[in-house]
């Protein structure tokens, strides 16, 4: 029984920067793949350039768009300046491509005794499917070659989709990139890959035709994988924020001249006052990213539980899962990290707010008020926190009320004289 399939999947690049990395990955621009223990960096040399290229991906993907590039930098000569972008910034911020990989191979028992010849010649074949089915022009195709020195021999095809279309508001022809202009929707992806086995046969290479579907669980991966990158970047960004925010606010603490305490008189200098509040910015950056990271765990995790068994048929796809799973579970740890880090961060708060209510002048706990509602109504702070933070201070009636807290819990309060500096000056 034959269980050799004939794989081809599209896979679209989206920003300037996953260009250039694809590009390190395709051209073996590194010299070790740690991440990738199936390749032999030794065997690079055996691989085939079917579509040579020189320069770096991004060099050749500016010289196929030039024409592109020079009408969007007249366009701009003559925009409005809160409008104008650079070329890199309009082609990342757009919704569409700036190139698409194509990517061509089989079951690894295919390839079982075809010598290099026979495996360009296979590869030959692949490349009239993108010049005659899939209508690609040879001067559209970035670079294209076959990686010998992994498990599965397999093809990159990376390729740039610019056409000329009418611009019915210019009455013109203008430049763009649209993939949707060789590949249409799924669909239409089907019926191209029923075109790509089609044409092997008719070379007479014994090939099914690849599991329908298998193509979307694989972009899905990559879906996962490229967010699960923007969290990590994202996660050490707020990480070293909140650090450096921290750190600020307790060095001035320590070493503040302007700060005076004794038994008459307290002084909290305005820059302390605002650093304490850079801290709860940041502590609320964290708690907004909070929900997106818990969602990318579910999902992994739903995902990879109902397609274990079917990856087990796909080695490459289930290796990726695996890699995908860990990243997952790093994630997860970073995360559970954060939420210490938050709640020791939450109580100094909430001791913050308190002294500030208890001796702060008239426009710090009016500051301070408003602050405490907001965390109340974002459900960071529940009634029983309000209860901790306010009770026994001048605003215990309001932010009791706010919060729902039971009157029988008021108390009788003492009078406090309250100022109204940039110092924030208080009389005890």
């Amino acid at each position: 029984m034959n269980l050799n399939y004939a794989i081809f999947r599209s896979e679209p690049i989206m920003t300037i920067n996953d260009l250039a990395q694809i590009g390190s990955h395709n051209k073996r621009e590194k010299k070790a793949y740690n991440s990738n223990p199936d390749i032999d960096i030794e065997r690079s040399k055996d691989n085939i350039e079917l579509v040579p290229l020189s320069d770096k991906y991004v060099k050749g993907f500016y010289n196929i768009v030039k024409d592109y590039r020079k009408e969007h930098e007249e366009r701009m000569k003559t925009e409005r300046e809160d409008r104008k972008k650079t070329f890199k910034q309009m082609l990342d911020k757009s919704n569409n491509v700036v190139a698409d990989e194509l990517l061509f191979t089989a079951t690894n028992e295919f390839f079982k005794n075809m010598t290099r010849d026979d495996i360009k010649e296979w590869a030959d074949t692949c490349m009239e499917f993108v010049y005659n089915d899939l209508g690609y022009k040879k001067e559209q195709v970035l670079h294209a070659t076959v990686h010998l020195d992994e498990k599965t021999p397999h093809i990159h095809c990376v390729v740039v989709p610019l056409i000329k279309k009418y611009d019915k508001r210019t009455n013109t022809e203008r430049c763009t990139i649209s993939k949707k202009q060789y590949i249409k929707d799924k669909i239409h992806l089907s019926e191209l890959q029923d075109k790509y086995h089609a044409r092997l046969v008719s070379k007479g290479y014994d090939l099914e035709r690849g599991i329908k579907g298998s193509d979307r669980k694989h972009v899905k991966i990559k879906e996962f994988k490229k967010t699960a990158r923007y969290f990590e970047d994202k996660i050490t960004t707020i990480n070293k924020d909140l650090d450096n925010a921290v750190n600020d606010f307790e060095e001035k603490m320590k070493t503040t001249k302007n700060t005076l305490i004794d038994k008459d008189y307290l002084k909290v200098r305005k820059v302390t006052f605002d650093s304490m509040y850079k801290v709860i910015y940041e502590t609320k950056k964290v708690m907004e990213i909070q929900p997106k990271m818990e969602q990318l765990f579910n999902e992994v995790e739903t995902f990879t539980k109902s397609h274990q068994t079917l990856e087990r048929e796909n080695a490459n796809l289930q290796r990726e899962v695996k890699a995908l799973t860990t990243r997952n579970q790093n994630l997860i740890k970073e995360n559970n990290n954060l939420k210490n880090y938050i709640k020791a961060i939450f109580e100094a708060i909430k001791h913050f707010f308190r002294e500030l209510l208890q001796i702060g002048n008239y426009r710090a706990k009016e500051r301070t008020t408003s602050e405490i509602k907001d965390y109340y109504d974002n459900k960071d702070f529940d009634s029983n926190d309000v209860y901790d933070i306010s009770k026994e201070t001048t605003k215990e009636d309001e932010l009791f009320d706010y919060a729902k807290v039971p009157s029988y819990l008021k108390t009788t309060k003492k009078s406090y004289k309250e100022t109204d500096k940039d110092d924030f000056e208080i009389s005890l």
